[in-house]
């Protein structure tokens, strides 16, 4: 995916906001029906994730679903599982029983070819989010809403190369994940002397443990990266119990972390709006469902990289507080 991609699909997100403000201020009538409408449930969609035990960042994904189903009228189920072959399993029920629309992500994407082929062969608009973007719309899925995990990576590679930072250690909470694999990998693209640590993400003791013990080998590390709030902010006091001097830098957000920013705890975090993941792929759906309307025209349609740091948390700071951040 390549920096034109990534404008004109900014670009189509775009588009869909001006369609919708349009067409929510055509006339009075047009507003007052909507809760009539969402009382009706006009469709059915399964929502099936690789949601980790205790990882913010699934909640405020769910909000975000969990708002569109209510404005859209739309039955909304929803479950979580790392477990690739659950996912798989869920997804399959999802279509067993003939849902209307499917969200799913594609975090270890072989494991969603199947189950995702056999929805588009039962007619069921499939919509990838969050993970794994171009196996999503390989294997069949009509629009991927979500972020380059790549290019999100040279983003905050770019922002560390600012800050003359030169050897950061990446750590990965999930092995096998190709969303987080990508953003080390884009990193390192920038800052070739990146490592890459792998870490248990259901156990932070093992996490805490793991940081101290590469900080404490790893002289030369000037700056530890998490990739999703809850571990960043464990990362934060390993670093700070080892004595070490290096920086810490993260992606996604939630409150604390963003507090974190703005406190000049953590340099900066990337933040992918998750809110807007969960809220566009369920949106999506229903307007796949209502007027066979195909969001992204075969093209991602980005919610990130935004990079927040000190000098904006403040702007979002309230958001994240109100679990859509």
């Amino acid at each position: 995916m390549n920096r034109s991609h990534l404008a004109r699909a900014l670009a189509l997100g775009g588009a869909l906001a001006l369609f919708l403000t349009a067409c929510s201020e055509g006339g009075r009538q047009q507003e007052d029906d909507a809760p009539a409408a969402a009382a009706e449930k006009t469709m059915t969609a399964v929502m099936v994730t690789h949601a980790g035990p205790g990882d913010t960042f699934w909640d405020i994904v769910r909000r975000g679903a969990e708002a569109a189903a209510e404005r859209y009228g739309v039955d909304l189920q929803y479950s979580g599982d790392p477990d690739a072959a659950r996912q798989s399993q869920l997804a399959q029920q999802a279509v067993d029983q003939g849902t209307d629309g499917l969200a799913l992500t594609f975090s270890k994407g072989e494991a969603m070819q199947g189950v995702t082929q056999n929805a588009v062969d039962a007619d069921i608009p499939v919509v990838g989010f969050n993970g794994g973007m171009d196996d999503a719309l390989d294997y069949g899925a009509f629009t991927f809403i979500g972020q380059d995990d790549a290019l999100a990576g040279e983003a905050l590679g770019d922002l560390l190369t600012e800050q003359d930072l030169t050897h950061p250690i990446c750590v990965i909470h999930e092995q096998g994940n190709v969303g987080l694999e990508a953003r080390c990998a884009g990193v390192k693209e920038k800052l070739p002397d990146t490592e890459t640590l792998y870490v248990q993400g259901t156990d932070m003791t093992q996490v805490s443990s793991t940081v101290t013990a590469k900080l404490q080998s790893t002289a030369a590390a000037d700056v530890v990266i998490g990739l999703g709030a809850p571990f960043t902010l464990t990362i934060v006091d390993a670093v700070e119990e080892t004595g070490s001097e290096a920086q810490v830098a993260s992606f996604d957000l939630n409150a604390d972390l963003a507090q974190a920013v703005a406190d000049g705890d953590v340099l900066a975090t990337v933040d992918q709006q998750p809110y807007l993941q969960g809220y566009m792929a369920i949106e999506s759906l229903w307007l796949q469902h209502n007027g066979g309307f195909v969001l992204g025209g075969g093209q991602p349609v980005f919610t990130g990289p935004a990079i927040i740091d000190q000098d904006n948390a403040a702007d979002v700071l309230t958001g994240a507080q109100d679990g859509i951040r």
